[in-house]
C-alpha cells in the first residue's frame, strides 16, 4: 500500500508535523509505503483560472511541483493531509496546491457535474487550532480547515475515514500519548483496508 502525506504547515517541529510523523511511523510498522511532502517546500504558482485543464486535462502553466504532486497522488492508495487552521481555513501554501491539481482530483460532466477521479482511495484528515478546545470547534476553526478538505476529498472520490482536531497549540506544542494514539488508530484505518 503506498501512503501520500502532504503537510500543509509550514512548522516543522508544530503539532501538525509531529502528528504526520506519528502516521508515517505506524503506516511503515505496519508494511506501508508511505511518502511525505511538505507544501511549503513546493514551488507551485497560483492557478490563474483559465480553466483549460478542465478539457485538457493538464495544466496550462509552467510544469512546476504541481505536477509532481498529481503524480504521487495518482500512484498513492490512500492520503494524509494534516494542515494548521489559518483565518479558519488552511494556509494559502496548501489551498494553492490544491486549486492547481484540480484536473487530477475531478472531472466533470458537460454540464459540469462533478465526477471524482480517486475513486475508492481512503484519506485521513489533521488540523490544529491556537485557539483552545472546545472553541476551535465551536468557532469553526480547526472544523473549518476539516470542512474544507472534506469538500475538497469528497469531490474527487476520496473516502475520509478519520479527522482528527487538536485546539489550544499555543501552550500545548507536543502531542500527548492520547493525541499520538488517535493518529495510530486513523492511519491503521487506512492500512487495516489494504
Amino acid at each position: 500500500m503506498k501512503i501520500l502525506i502532504i503537510n500543509g504547515s509550514p512548522r516543522r517541529k508544530g503539532n501538525i508535523s509531529q502528528m504526520l510523523n506519528s502516521m508515517a511511523e505506524e503506516a511503515m510498522a505496519q508494511g506501508a509505503e508511505v511518502e511525505m511532502i511538505e507544501a511549503i517546500k513546493l514551488n507551485v504558482r497560483p492557478c490563474i483560472g483559465c480553466m483549460r485543464c478542465r478539457s485538457s486535462h493538464e495544466c496550462s502553466l509552467p510544469s512546476d511541483d504541481a505536477q509532481m504532486v498529481v503524480e504521487k497522488m495518482r500512484q498513492c492508495d490512500a492520503l494524509v493531509i494534516g494542515a494548521p487552521c489559518y483565518w479558519g481555513n488552511m494556509p494559502g501554501v496548501l489551498k494553492v496546491l490544491f486549486d492547481r491539481m484540480v484536473y487530477a482530483m475531478m472531472d466533470e460532466t458537460p454540464r459540469g457535474i462533478p465526477i471524482p477521479l480517486q475513486k475508492g482511495k481512503r484519506c485521513v484528515l489533521v488540523s490544529t487550532s491556537t485557539t483552545p478546545w472546545p472553541i476551535n470547534i465551536l468557532f469553526h476553526q480547526s472544523r473549518g480547515v476539516i470542512r474544507a478538505l472534506k469538500e475538497i476529498c469528497h469531490y474527487s472520490g476520496f473516502k475520509t475515514v478519520a479527522t482528527i482536531e487538536k485546539g489550544g497549540t499555543r501552550n500545548n506544542t507536543t502531542l500527548s500519548d492520547r493525541e499520538r494514539k488517535k493518529c495510530v488508530n486513523a492511519i491503521r484505518k487506512i492500512t487495516a483496508h489494504s
